[in-house]
């Protein structure tokens, strides 16, 4: 009985490792919400339509909507601005106030006039979300039609339009997306993964921005980089994941030195002690998918 085991353990180890794990990077740039209107069902289409100024949540969407009973779409542009939508409706002038928009809000301080410069223009319809990053409940506002008010509701809790989806593709027909598991900044590349007795580890290195407003501290430099380790059960369930800083310019982290072995399948990167830390070094083994921190 116990060779049984002994076999039966070899044999999954053997299709464990045979099973390739593969990560995937896809940039929206549109998104589909199904949502309310005043009580009727709507489909809402939004599509990225250039950044105003140096924020890349702060940019033109341009897309339309329609009630699910009629399916006849009407077209919609205007402002995202940090998780807050602004969208008119200029009936025949829709083009040529789109584009008066466009070259009307330039900066930070325009973009928080977007309701009032549109109205300027006399949009046939508006409609006004307001939304934060909590993701704790629907994104809702107000439908101004003529001299009436009706609530709206989307059906998600997230109303980014540009999305940086990095999808993690895993043994038994599994996928996570770190945008959604880890956070929304993209940057990852697989680098190794590994199944022993704790179950499944994944080794990815990572470079992301370090602040989407390009305008803003840390805007203009090189970025988040490091290396994180995502933790599985024995069955592909997700358990938890660590992230280890090499460069950060929100974190002021940066390495003096790294090393290589011979094969380069252990690297090291030694920090120099700091105000706020002691010098330490990250080892990074590629080949176990581990990451260790030693003085």
């Amino acid at each position: 009985m116990k060779k049984v085991l002994i076999l039966l353990l070899f044999l999954k180890l053997i299709f464990t490792y045979g099973q390739k794990i593969a990560l995937k990077s896809v940039t929206d740039s549109s998104q589909t919400f199904k949502g309310e209107i005043g009580g009727n069902a709507i489909t809402m289409e939004l599509n990225f339509d250039g950044i105003v100024d140096c924020h890349q949540y702060q940019h033109f969407v341009k897309g339309w909507y329609y009630y699910d009973k009629y399916k006849k779409k009407i077209p919609l542009t205007g402002v995202y601005d940090l998780a807050n939508l602004y969208l008119y409706n200029f009936g025949n002038q829709q083009n040529k106030s789109s584009n008066f928009l466009h070259e009307n809000i330039l900066n930070l301080q325009l973009v928080a006039k977007t309701d009032s410069i549109a109205k300027v223009l006399k949009p046939k319809e508006i409609i006004i979300l307001k939304s934060d990053y909590s993701n704790k409940k629907n994104i809702s506002g107000n439908f101004y039609i003529e001299n009436k008010i009706y609530p709206v509701e989307l059906f998600t809790k997230d109303s980014r339009i540009y999305r940086l989806n990095n999808y993690l593709i895993l043994p038994n027909n599994k996928k996570i997306n770190t945008y959604n598991l880890i956070d929304p900044l993209g940057g990852n590349e697989l680098i190794s993964y590994i199944s022993d007795r704790s179950g499944n580890r994944v080794l990815l290195y990572f470079e992301e921005v370090s602040n989407f407003n390009f305008c803003g501290m840390c805007g203009a430099s090189d970025g988040e980089k490091g290396y994180r380790i995502l933790s599985f059960t024995n069955n592909w369930n997700f358990k938890n994941y660590k992230d280890f800083l090499i460069e950060s310019c929100r974190e002021n982290i940066y390495y003096n030195k790294i090393t290589k072995n011979k094969n380069s399948k252990i690297l090291k990167f030694n920090f120099d002690k700091t105000k706020n830390s002691p010098a330490y070094i990250l080892t990074v083994d590629v080949k176990n998918a581990t990451v260790l921190k030693s003085k």
